[in-house]
């Protein structure tokens, strides 16, 4: 139980730390025959620190509180 809330915990730190993401998709614009012309669009993805803040409280709530063997 213990190595499970430690995996909790380092991925809330993760998630605290890094806040988003972006990434780029290819768009179609123009398909005329052969001519074909994109473009890049870029999306991303973002959260709130405080959520990385409660995932860490639930790693260390499962470290510390967790049924011992």
């Amino acid at each position: 139980m213990k190595k499970t809330g430690l995996i909790i915990l380092v991925i809330g730190i993760l998630i605290t730390i890094f806040t988003g993401f972006n990434y780029i998709t290819k768009e179609k614009v123009v398909d005329i025959g052969e001519i074909q012309i994109t473009r890049d669009k870029k999306h991303s993805v973002g959260w709130s620190p405080l959520i990385g803040v409660a995932v860490m409280a639930v790693g260390g709530g499962i470290m510390l509180f967790g049924m011992k063997k």
